[in-house]
């Protein structure tokens, strides 16, 4: 009885947190285009240092995480704390600034976020075949469909849902209303497919490939060894849509830029398990230099909590399995 009082109190917390925070959302996405631009820029700040000091705890993964990845480049404790709490900052801005597209024009929004290299978009969607946008929680990445969706390229993003159903559907209206289709993670299968038929029609589905706690995969990432899903790399196999990493990061002004790469050349040998696992950690190359550029705009929130590192039996504990079912392990 107690077991089921203490379960009962636990979700009514967990609603109650998701309730504040979808009205918290909803009225600042109303009163966004009454308060003058001062003013919310002095609201951002003391919201971005309340937090920093109220969400203690994520504050402490990731001055923890900086530490074992990247003490070399950051020796003082000093300098890593300010390395987090500009990523906090960051992210932070970057709420205010995706708010504020809800109330842009296409034009206003163009204007906002430059473009670095949308000749590798064109080139690739040339080929009809789909683009994987390949990204990280770096700077204001979600931002990037907006800016893409605004430039009139169909575009998805594959998103983890939380399990409060309103306040999903609440941040999928406020996407779909910016051009930005939403594909929820879960179900897989379901997730799977949809993403294959946005491929099919030659558009854009962004995946955030940096959240290392689990996966069958093993790859270096900042000198740890981290679990890394497969999905990204099984889809580009299988579909042949071209993989184009994308980041849309501050420059020295805080000017948003969304910088595009080239293509990636995918690792082919004819053995799909082989492939999978090496062109993940291609991947995580990517992403890891663009970390090691930018880590004050990288959330540091994507290893393991415990830090621990896996065992190399991991990769062993699955079968091979058919290609089909590697498609749904995203």
């Amino acid at each position: 009885m107690a077991k089921k009082k203490k379960r009962y109190i636990g979700k009514f917390f967990y609603w109650l947190r998701y309730r504040i925070g979808e009205y918290c959302l909803r009225g600042f996405v109303s009163l966004l285009p009454l308060i003058p631009r001062p003013w919310l820029v002095r609201l951002i700040s003391l919201a971005a240092r309340l937090t920093f000091v109220i969400l203690w705890k994520y504050q402490r993964r990731m001055e923890e995480n900086l530490t074992l990845a990247m003490r070399e480049e950051f020796p003082s404790l000093e300098e890593r704390k300010v390395i987090v709490w500009r990523a906090w900052r960051n992210f932070a801005q970057g709420v205010y600034e995706t708010t504020c597209t809800l109330h842009s024009s296409k034009e206003g929004i163009r204007s906002t976020v430059a473009i670095q290299g949308e000749e590798h978009l064109k080139r690739a969607l040339a080929r009809k075949k789909g683009v994987i946008a390949l990204s990280a929680h770096l700077g204001n990445f979600t931002i990037i469909g907006t800016r893409l969706a605004a430039g009139g390229y169909p575009f998805s993003v594959v998103v983890k849902h939380p399990r409060d159903q309103g306040f999903a559907r609440l941040t999928d209206r406020y996407r779909a209303s910016v051009g930005v289709t939403t594909i929820s993670a879960k179900p897989r299968r379901e997730a799977a497919r949809q993403i294959l038929r946005a491929l099919r029609r030659n558009e854009v589905v962004l995946l955030i490939a940096d959240e290392f706690k689990s996966g069958d995969v093993e790859v270096e990432f900042l000198g740890r060894t981290v679990p890394a899903p497969r999905g990204p790399a099984t889809l580009a196999l299988r579909t042949g849509a071209a993989v184009i990493p994308m980041f849309s990061t501050r420059d020295e002004k805080d000017h948003l830029i969304l910088c595009i790469g080239p293509e990636i050349d995918l690792i082919r040998t004819g053995d799909l398990q082989e492939d999978v696992r090496a062109n993940v950690a291609l991947f995580t190359r990517h992403l890891e230099a663009v970390v090691r550029r930018y880590p004050e705009q990288w959330n540091w929130l994507g290893f393991h909590r415990d830090g621990r590192r896996l065992r190399s039996e991991m990769g062993q504990s699955k079968t091979a399995g058919s290609a089909g079912q590697d498609l749904f392990s995203l």
